[in-house]
């Protein structure tokens, strides 16, 4: 079966302050979704078989309200980046690096760079300056939205106990997400990675790439 056509879409919850009670509500939604896909247990499983390299430094790109940063800083040193200011409450040994991704002054460099549903709001062009970000990293991790029929059914059985901006975005990112074989060609790495794909029948899609010594 063809996968569905790869569609971009803007998200509400994008344009929403992050202290607007529907972006509370959305974010929460998220990490009800995150739950039930295993997403953030399998990220914190693959850190914890690698530690050494966790030790190196873990960077997460779209931390959000870094929910899943403060457990994998239980690893080793950590920071998120993100649009968002840094989040109340943060533990102060967290760095946090506020604004867009590609204007950082500074290159971003560590062990392990960590992704969840993240990458599929941004287009071939910026998937590829996250391929050339990647290159200071000995592992990635990501995880996003596997783009299936299967996952859209599934998110069908979710949506009528979701918020409205939920409702909305979990569609649109599944149809922005990927199927298999796309995200490593899209970020464009080369020989140089060892790159692990798999698919979960929950809906999720998940890549492991480590950097040849």
């Amino acid at each position: 079966m063809n996968p569905l056509p790869r569609r971009l879409e803007p998200e509400w919850l994008d344009s929403l302050d992050a202290d607007d009670p529907r972006a509370v509500r959305a974010r929460r939604d998220l990490r009800v979704i995150n739950a039930l896909m295993g997403n953030e247990g399998w990220i914190l499983r693959q850190v914890s078989q690698r530690r050494g390299m966790a030790g190196r430094g873990i960077v997460e790109i779209g931390s959000g309200d870094g929910h899943l940063l403060r457990r994998l800083a239980r690893y080793g040193p950590a920071t998120g980046c993100d649009l968002a200011p840094r989040p109340v409450g943060l533990p102060s040994e967290i760095h946090w690096k506020q604004g867009d991704l590609f204007a950082a002054s500074e290159p971003i460099t560590g062990g392990l760079l960590v992704a969840n549903l993240v990458l599929h709001h941004f287009d071939e062009k910026g998937l590829r300056r996250i391929g050339g970000i990647a290159a200071g990293f000995e592992t990635i991790l990501f995880v996003e939205p596997h783009r299936s029929r299967g996952g859209l059914a599934l998110a069908r059985l979710l949506l009528p106990f979701m918020s409205e901006v939920t409702r909305h975005d979990m569609p649109v990112s599944i149809h922005a997400g990927f199927a298999k074989g796309e995200l490593a060609r899209d970020l464009g790495l080369s020989s140089a990675w060892s790159v692990t794909e798999s698919s979960h029948w929950r809906g999720s899609l998940r890549v492991v790439a480590t950097r040849y010594p």
